[in-house]
């Protein structure tokens, strides 16, 4: 192995970030890890600066040169429109995978699950966190869900290239396809799709809900779990607490060519320079580090060590328990102890060992082809209003006498998703924001094409009429598919 040091970034972060990894590079330097620090600074001092992503340009060209980051937590202002620092570092450098082991570690931390040892991969780039939101009307705010056929199959690749390189023997799929048909069934579509490649893996897939349940109760018939961005940020912290502490929790995101390492949990400022914190999650994100940079030798030095150390009963206060805890120590005291082990092996957990030969994949398999262009046939519009009227007969007639005409016609009103004309029940609650579909006039099944100046002939008319049209959405045919979903109750 290479004995040349390794160029990273460090950020110290917020609140109990500083402490933390002080702690965490007191470890990697006992354990004789070969790496360069790089200090950045990030957060909220540079928030307050006026730096609304909460980094500045130095750091970024040091993150350019470096391409690993080690980062603790990070306090992001109240208000002010400041955007989240993690999702802008995992979307510029294209840190497509979030990586979240979630192993219990019975006795010696409490957990109700103690054969728990199972892994979140969680889809890092789109979903809701494209933070795409918008208020549209009095009543009605909207966040886009963007779902690509390109960023399912970067995480699904990678959750099943991990379960194989990590000698992993089964893959789950999270989704909810079952209600958002056209996104996550996506996501299921192409999960089964990439899962025909690994036969040698078992596979199956769950909807949300009940898989969460499952998850809650029997952590231990889970494996790989790979998951939608929302769903694997909610759950991978789920698992992490159920398995003994989110404090515990590392963290790695990768990406083609950059990759982030960083505990799970928030900067805690609460509990900020009184040398409290476990600095688990951030050393074991180092950890995952290690293994990236090619220094699996050290990395499983420093594992076995902390394991050590959890086993003989040295726990900062978050864990520490009368009666299996020997010793309750601050931070620094348990990176001391932790580096102190340097050498030393669990005896009755199972000590950790790192094929120095596994690597989840070559990069080169996640560089997406774009797909051949379907036949894609502009069919109508849905046009969504803001009316603050509640009769939906009312309002279609209104829209009528002003979109109907012998080419176009209204064939359908919703709210909230929900049709509500033709033949809505009087119960749905309508609220002033109303999804109008505009087709061709047809006596039959036919696809008949519009044209787009067919639809622009139609908000001039609206527009004349003084009808506040808050956004309109193409309805096209993807060869014999329609790329849009019925309404509920259509």
């Amino acid at each position: 192995m290479s004995q040349e040091l390794v160029p990273i970034t460090v950020a110290k972060g917020d609140g109990i970030g500083p402490e933390i990894m002080d702690a965490t590079l007191l470890v990697l330097e006992a354990a004789g890890a070969r790496i360069a620090p790089e200090f950045i600074e990030i957060g909220e001092q540079v928030y307050l600066r006026g730096e609304s992503s909460g980094i500045d340009a130095s750091a970024w060209q040091s993150l350019e040169r470096t391409k690993v980051f080690l980062k603790a937590p990070i306090t992001t202002p109240q208000g002010g429109g400041f955007k989240s620092l993690n999702v802008t570092t995992r979307k510029t450098l294209g840190l497509f995978a979030n990586v979240r082991p979630c192993r219990s570690f019975h006795p010696y931390v409490s957990t109700k699950h103690p054969v728990m040892d199972l892994v979140i991969i969680r889809e890092n780039e789109e979903d809701l966190y494209a933070g795409i939101e918008h208020r549209q009307t009095d009543e009605v705010y909207q966040c886009l869900k963007l779902i690509t056929r390109p960023g399912c199959e970067k995480i699904i690749r990678y959750a099943f290239e991990y379960a194989r390189a990590n000698n992993r023997k089964k893959v789950t799929c999270f989704s909810k396809d079952n209600i958002m048909k056209m996104t996550d069934g996506l996501f299921h579509k192409i999960f089964e799709e990439i899962g025909s490649e690994y036969p040698d893996l078992e596979q199956e897939h769950w909807i949300i809900d009940i898989g969460a349940a499952k998850m809650a109760d029997t952590p231990e018939n889970f494996d790989v779990i790979v998951m939608a961005n929302l769903y694997g940020d909610i759950l991978s912290d789920v698992a992490a607490q159920i398995a003994g502490s989110v404090g515990l929790a590392g963290s790695a995101n990768i990406g083609v060519n950059y990759a982030m390492f960083e505990a799970i949990h928030g900067s805690a400022p609460r509990r900020a320079g009184q040398n409290l914190a476990n600095p688990s999650g951030l050393l074991n994100g180092a950890i995952q580090m290690l293994v990236h940079i090619g220094q699996p030798d050290v990395a499983e030095k420093v594992h076995n060590a902390w394991l050590r150390t959890i086993e003989d009963g040295i726990h900062t206060y978050d864990i520490y328990r009368e009666g299996v805890s020997q010793q309750k120590v601050g931070t620094r005291e348990f990176a001391e102890a932790v580096a102190a082990r340097i050498g030393q092996e669990p005896e009755k957990l199972a000590p950790v060992r790192y094929n120095p030969n596994a690597k989840v994949a070559d990069n080169n398999i996640y560089k997406v082809e774009r797909k051949p262009l379907e036949a894609k046939t502009l069919v109508g519009v849905d046009i969504f209003v803001h009316w603050p009227g509640t009769d939906p007969n009312e309002i279609h007639a209104k829209l009528a006498s002003i979109i109907d005409n012998d080419q176009l016609a209204i064939t359908m009103i919703s709210n909230r998703g929900t049709k509500v004309w033709p033949g809505g029940n009087p119960e749905t609650f309508c609220t002033d924001h109303w999804r109008v579909r505009c087709k061709a006039r047809s006596g039959t099944e036919q696809v008949i094409p519009v044209s787009h100046r067919q639809l622009a002939d139609v908000f001039v008319r609206l527009a004349d009429a003084g009808f506040d049209f808050i956004k309109s959405e193409n309805l096209y045919m993807f060869g014999d598919q329609p790329g849009f979903t019925r309404s509920q109750g259509e």
